[in-house]
């Protein structure tokens, strides 16, 4: 039964809250039987399930338990031999259903640990059992002919049996003999046999057994002599049907009872699980959080509400505790929040204990304690002849005997009741002795003694329920640092008492307390104000702290497009080296092949042909490995024609270029862009004369083609052509130099051997003519000497 100092909190009605989002009875029952864990081990390991389950649900939903019921007695009667009935065996089926539904459920919770997967572990799946039972019982009335072979086969000819009775029956009250007799012309059924319904009258003339007769004794309900050896069929078809239904029943019991050590524990698995989905499912109706668990006793709650105040109307609050104080003395007018302010330290102390999580904010945290004490509200007791001073006096003693470093003292009004003077003193001599017990305490007081007892006493710290004079309305905000005001003199003189009254108490009040009330008035302005500018900082460090994080998943998202483009654009080089490569390839190795088929007769031929392909592969070779920038085609008119001198823009490769030679039949214009000059065609220029021209461009490759010769060469630095001609030889180093060129290599070495230097000096020749070289040489001593030949690539 939970104590009185945690009803006194109210902590049985959050209970109460858990147990209407508990599955079961079962759940609901341990629920308000929760009790706070006295170790901070113990709290952490609560409260970390719940917060796991809150996770799960929000990833994944909530699991469904089901309206899932205690099948444990059935299951020992039937693991003793008993026979259980269709209903109870429908229970364990659905036990089985929860059982199975919850294993697949965290299976398909991918990618999570939780500290409770032990228990989803302990949940022992048994659909065959499951399915037996479902298959065979329909509900808890009727068992389905698929239970068996021989029920299937019983009810078959019990069915054949009662229609054959009822045909005879239906020709016996249809008859002309037998229809004058008949009081109704149908066939009913009494104590489990067909009968008709004959007029008492004629009772005689129908022969046969009587079974019933109606209320008024105008009907006899006769089975006559012709049916009775069928209906007697009927009745032992009917006797069979049972006994295999008890068969069937005794045979599903026994299989249960085999099964029932394993469906008992993971009934008990499951029971454990539905309370903790229940704590995270009203952690997310109380939109709470997961507060961290001290070890020093240290109490901070960041805008903390009351669980049992409606949404609409409860206010957050900031409480602290056991920081740089043991001590909180609340101070302020009635009906301003402070005995609300120490029920929600208790309250919320016990909820975490019992593994609830919190209605407060982020970065809040909660120590574990093994005893919260509790003196609030009135318990005057008349039987008990004791005044309310008295009662409060009896609780005090009893916090007094118990407290110890690991208590929670919470006290309502100290010292009220008797004489002020007597008791503040007396107040503050129990303060005194709780913090000497080492006990963290929490109390309210309307005695000026103890904020000031607050103010000059180290590990002490006033507070206050911040009240707004100007509505003469508390906000129910706790100021920690501030001590009360009564604010009497404000609320009378705005209730209507006379100004010149009031203005009388003020003078009669002596002057050391009006200087400590400027005082506190003073403290609680500049305190309004350093709240104010805390918000605002706190709120600027918020909004910083969300552009640095999007800016950095902006970086993020940048740096992945940047490596996706370079990804991307290396993998197109290499579409185009590894094209380009496939095509001078073949267009050597075609080369070769028309000089094998060389003539006397056909060489003009050739030659032509052979230079048209090489035109139209150095065209497509060139427009693969160097391809241009492709502009957006606008509509662009010339303000004028061209004439020579004018300087354009080449568009497409955004060149600037001088015209040398207007445009021709062809619309090509001739232009000198540095010291190269080039036809284009007219509609790719841009006069400049009007301005300089810019253009949004954008990379667009040819698309990737395939060729007839997959060639996969690497650029070489070397290549020996001893023993080749010097046409064949010319081939060979072209090859490489072409590779050289397209992999950037700057110097090529060629072994053509001594010999008798024919193939050396055609080389040369050769050499001396190709564009691509800059320079040759012969080889020095450690090259090769004059067998080798450096060719500097330009």
């Amino acid at each position: 039964m939970m104590d009185k100092y945690l009803r006194t909190l109210e902590l049985d009605k959050v209970l109460e809250m858990l147990a209407n989002v508990c599955s079961c009875k079962d759940t609901q029952q341990r629920a308000r039987e929760l009790e706070p864990a006295a170790t901070p081990v113990e709290v952490r390991a609560r409260l970390a399930e719940s917060w796991d389950a809150h996770s799960l649900i929000g990833r994944f939903g909530t699991p469904r338990f089901g309206g899932i019921q205690n099948t444990s007695n059935s299951l020992r009667r039937a693991q003793a031999g008993g026979v259980l009935t269709m209903l109870e065996l429908l229970r364990i089926a659905e036990v089985l259903r929860i059982i199975r539904s919850l294993r697949e459920w965290r299976g398909n919770c991918e990618g999570t640990v939780t500290s409770f997967d032990g228990l989803f572990m302990m949940l022992q799946t048994d659909r065959p059992l499951e399915e037996r039972i479902t298959t065979s019982i329909i509900n808890e009335d009727e068992m389905s002919d698929q239970a068996s072979h021989e029920l299937a086969d019983i009810r078959r000819k019990l069915r054949a049996a009662q229609s054959r009775v009822r045909e005879q029956l239906d020709r016996f009250i249809r008859s002309a003999e037998n229809q004058k007799y008949m009081q109704d012309a149908l066939v009913t059924i009494r104590s489990g046999r067909f009968v008709v319904p004959v007029k008492a009258e004629c009772r005689g003339n129908v022969p046969g057994l009587v079974h019933d007769s109606s209320s008024s004794g105008a009907t006899v309900f006769v089975e006559p002599m012709a049916v009775v050896e069928a209906n007697n069929e009927i009745r032992l078809l009917e006797g069979k049907e049972a006994e295999e239904i008890e068969r069937i029943l005794a045979e599903l019991s026994a299989e249960c009872g085999d099964r029932a050590d394993a469906i008992c524990a993971s009934y008990e698995a499951l029971i454990q699980l539905d309370l903790i989905f229940a704590k995270a499912q009203l952690g997310y109706n109380m939109r709470a959080c997961l507060p961290e668990v001290s070890e020093n006793g240290v109490l901070r709650f960041n805008k903390a509400r009351h669980p049992l105040i409606p949404k609409e109307k409860v206010v957050a609050t900031d409480i602290r505790l056991g920081d740089d104080f043991d001590t909180l003395m609340i101070t302020g007018p009635n009906t301003g929040g402070k005995t609300v302010s120490i029920k929600t330290i208790g309250l919320l102390t016990a909820m975490a204990g019992c593994g609830l999580l919190l209605p407060v904010s982020d970065e809040s945290v909660v120590p574990a304690f093994e005893k919260i004490l509790v003196d609030i509200g009135d318990e005057q007791s008349i039987e008990q002849s004791l005044s309310t001073f008295s009662s409060h006096m009896k609780n005090i003693v009893n916090i007094i005997d118990k407290a110890d470093d690991r208590s929670l003292v919470l006290l309502d009004e100290l010292g009220a009741g008797t004489d002020p003077i007597e008791g503040a003193a007396l107040a503050m001599s129990i303060i005194e002795r709780l913090r000497a017990a080492g006990a963290k305490l929490a109390a309210t007081t309307h005695y000026a003694e103890l904020k000031t007892y607050a103010i000059s006493t180290p590990g002490v710290k006033n507070a206050s329920c911040e009240f707004d004079v100007a509505t003469l309305r508390p906000t129910y905000r706790l100021l920690i640092g501030l001590p009360g005001r009564s604010n009497a003199f404000a609320i009378s003189e705005h209730l209507g008492i006379p100004a010149d009254v009031v203005e009388r108490a003020r003078e009669l009040v002596s002057s050391e307390s009006t200087q400590f009330e400027e005082v506190v008035e003073s403290l609680q302005v500049t305190h309004k104000s350093l709240e104010a500018e805390k918000e605002a900082a706190h709120r600027l460090r918020i909004e910083a702290q969300q552009a640095t994080a999007t800016a950095e998943k902006q970086k993020q998202s940048i740096e992945r497009e940047r490596e996706k483009l370079l990804a991307q654009a290396r993998s197109e080089a290499a579409d185009i080296v590894s094209k380009a490569r496939a095509q001078s390839y073949a267009l050597l190795d075609e080369m070769q092949k028309m000089k094998k088929e060389m003539t006397a007769l056909n060489a003009a031929e050739l030659e032509s042909r052979a230079k048209s392909q090489m035109r139209a592969r150095m065209k497509e070779l060139e427009d693969s490995a160097d391809p241009i920038v492709q502009r957006n085609q606008e509509d662009y008119v010339l303000p004028r024609p061209l004439k020579v001198g004018d300087n354009v823009l080449i568009a497409d490769i955004d060149k600037k270029a001088v015209v040398t030679k207007t445009v021709d039949s062809q619309g090509l214009v001739e232009v000198q862009a540095g010291i190269l000059k080039t036809r284009v065609k007219l509609e790719n220029l841009r006069l400049l004369d009007q301005g300089s021209v810019t253009f949004n461009s954008k990379p667009a490759y040819n698309k990737k083609r395939s060729t007839s010769t997959s060639v996969q060469q690497t650029a070489q630095t070397e290549v020996d052509v001893r023993g080749t001609t010097v046409d064949e030889a010319v081939i060979e180093v072209d090859k490489v130099i072409d590779m050289a060129i397209m992999r950037g290599l700057n110097e090529i070495r060629v072994i053509h051997g001594k010999g008798t230097g024919a193939l050396r000096a055609g080389l040369h020749q050769h050499f001396r003519r190709h564009p691509s070289i800059k320079s040759f040489r012969l080889g020095v001593y450690g090259e090769g000497e004059n067998g080798v030949t450096i060719i500097e690539v330009k």
